[in-house]
C-alpha cells in the first residue's frame, strides 16, 4: 500500500501571529465523508473533524513558524520550513513516506517525492485533514493569545487584517505578535 501524507498550512494572510502547517497520513478505514477543505467548515464541524483526525490517523503533526521567522525569511519561506517541521515529526513516527502531496503551488524541501496540488485542500482528502488540523491549531493558539493581548481583538479575526485589527495597530501600536515585515 502507498502511505501517502497530507500537508497544508494555515495563517499565510494574516498581519499578526505565527503561521502553522499540518502533515498528516490517513488510513484506508478512515471515515473520510468527515473532511472538506477547512475553510468551508463551521468552527464545530471543523473541531470534530479535528479529533476523529488526531485519533484515527496513522501519524499527524503540526509545525510552527513564529511572527519572527516570518518577518526575517518571508511568508512563503517561513510556511515551507512549517510544512518541513510537520512533515519530519510525521516521518520519524512513521519511517517512511511514500508520496507527500501539497495544497498550493510550490513544494517545500522534505528528500520524498512530493506533488503540489493547486486547491488540493478540496480535492485530496490527506490535505483536506492537514488543512483542518492546520487551522485548528492555528485558531486556538489566536485565542490564547486575545488573553495575553486582549486590545487586538485576536480571538475574534485570529490575526488577519480586519478593519478592527487595523485600527488596534494605529491606535496602540503593533503586538509583540505582529508580523513588522507586513503592512497594516
Amino acid at each position: 500500500m502507498m502511505i501517502i501524507c497530507g500537508i497544508d498550512e494555515a495563517g499565510r494572510g494574516p498581519i499578526a501571529g505565527p503561521v502553522s502547517a499540518a502533515a498528516v497520513v490517513l488510513p484506508k478505514d478512515f471515515p473520510f465523508e468527515i473532511l472538506a477543505d477547512s475553510k468551508k467548515l463551521s468552527t464545530a464541524r471543523r473541531e470534530q473533524a479535528e479529533r476523529i483526525i488526531k485519533e484515527r490517523a496513522v501519524a499527524w503533526a503540526v509545525g510552527w513558524a513564529s511572527r519572527a521567522e516570518i518577518d526575517r525569511v518571508n511568508i512563503l519561506h517561513a510556511s515551507m520550513h512549517a510544512m518541513q517541521r510537520a512533515y519530519a515529526k510525521v516521518a520519524n513516527r512513521i519511517g517512511h513516506v511514500d508520496l507527500v502531496l501539497v495544497d498550493g503551488n510550490r513544494t517545500p524541501d522534505l528528500g520524498t517525492p512530493c506533488q503540489a496540488i493547486v486547491q488540493g485542500d478540496a480535492k485530496v482528502f490527506e490535505i483536506m485533514a492537514a488543512s483542518i488540523l492546520a487551522k485548528t491549531a492555528r485558531d486556538r493558539l489566536m485565542v490564547l493569545l486575545d488573553g495575553r493581548y486582549p486590545l487586538y481583538g485576536y480571538a475574534k479575526h485570529k490575526g488577519y487584517p480586519t478593519a478592527a485589527h487595523r485600527q488596534a495597530c494605529h491606535t496602540y501600536g503593533p503586538s509583540p505578535i505582529q508580523r513588522m515585515s507586513f503592512s497594516w
